[in-house]
């Protein structure tokens, strides 16, 4: 039956064939959460040097561009995952973005991920294998290097 509960013994990514620790595991939430912040002060850093006025960086960091840093976040996110593997944030904490489907992730699947990423709400939802909405309707996964 598919809505029965996880038996205690499984782990994130068991029912998908991947290791409970270790590369290609599931990337759990604490790395998450870091990789989005370190991504979205990268996104806002580009923002503040670029897209708002001002005369000096104080007066730049006083009047943050929210729809500039959202638009660096997704640039960011969409060049960097079928470039790189992951965004800046996944790489220095050690995940990767792999498609569910064998093969490179391509340019479409980061980039529906990203939308969906950027609306917030899909990325707070997580099935048993810790995927969020947007990873599952993207069809990828967020793993461990």
């Amino acid at each position: 039956m598919p809505n029965q509960p996880a038996p205690a013994t499984d782990w994130p990514g068991k029912r998908l064939g991947l290791p409970e620790h270790g590369p290609r595991s599931v990337a759990r939430a604490g790395r998450r959460l870091i990789a989005v912040a370190l991504d979205w002060a990268i996104a806002t850093a580009i923002s503040v040097a670029f897209f708002t006025p001002g005369d000096s960086v104080l007066d730049r960091l006083g009047n943050s561009n929210a729809g500039a840093t959202l638009v660096a976040f997704a640039v960011l996110q969409i060049v960097f995952i079928p470039t790189l593997g992951g965004s800046l944030g996944h790489l220095a904490l050690g995940m990767r973005v792999v498609s569910m489907k064998p093969g490179w992730v391509g340019p479409l699947r980061p980039a529906l991920r990203t939308v969906l990423l950027c609306l917030f709400i899909p990325a707070v939802i997580w099935d048993r294998d810790q995927r969020g909405m947007h990873d599952r309707l993207a069809g990828t996964l967020l793993v461990r290097r």
